[in-house]
């Protein structure tokens, strides 16, 4: 059933046309204001809605599209000029090279683990070691149904950030993620400087 469009009495209609002429148009493509006014109140057709074929019972196997902007640590890490041999680092890639010493932080806070992970780098460097393995996890999976995206695994995140500050800086070298024999992006390898 349609409803029928009411049209302009003629004192509404002089209303109108005193108004249009004082105002600046929009669409200074369309001459007519009449033409403009009918145009501004035409309903837009809907949208063709494409349904895929389904059974009935059939559950939907699908996670929500997540919206992470924010590059991973390992794509920064990778971005990161190159400081060390070229040929050391291929092979360090592959899984080639292996760790002279390792710590694991796993289950540790931030508060714990930045003083460890500060001492361990700081000796491994003194007891004249190229080639140590940091192991952070992954990270504990959490409900994320907020409008921020959290991200997962705060040591993964902030372990890099500390080898890039003071005082490991100073004997930090080149700083990767791990290959998977040696846990993935779970683990990072730490080539320090060599010793003075």
């Amino acid at each position: 059933m349609s409803r029928k469009r009411r049209t302009l009495r003629p004192d509404e209609e002089e209303l109108w046309k005193r108004v249009a002429e004082t105002a600046t148009p929009l669409r200074p493509d369309v001459p007519n204001p009449k033409v403009a006014f009918e145009l501004a109140n035409v309903r837009p057709k809907a949208k063709k809605v494409t349904v895929q074929p389904f059974s009935f019972g059939e559950k939907i196997i699908q996670k929500p599209a997540r919206h992470d902007f924010a590059s991973s640590i390992g794509e920064d890490l990778s971005k990161a000029p190159l400081q060390m041999d070229e040929k050391a680092f291929g092979k360090l890639k592959r899984g080639k090279l292996s760790p002279e010493a390792r710590i694991d932080l796993h289950g540790m806070t931030i508060a714990q683990a930045h003083p460890v992970l500060t001492g361990f780098i700081l000796n491994a460097h003194a007891s004249r070691k190229r080639l140590v393995l940091v192991v952070t996890g992954k990270g504990k999976s959490a409900i994320d149904d907020g409008p921020i995206p959290v991200r997962r695994g705060v040591l993964k995140h902030q372990v890099p950030h500390w080898l890039h500050s003071a005082p490991l800086r100073q004997v930090v070298l080149q700083v990767s993620e791990a290959h998977l024999k040696h846990g993935g992006s779970g683990a990072y390898y730490v080539y320090l400087k060599r010793h003075r």
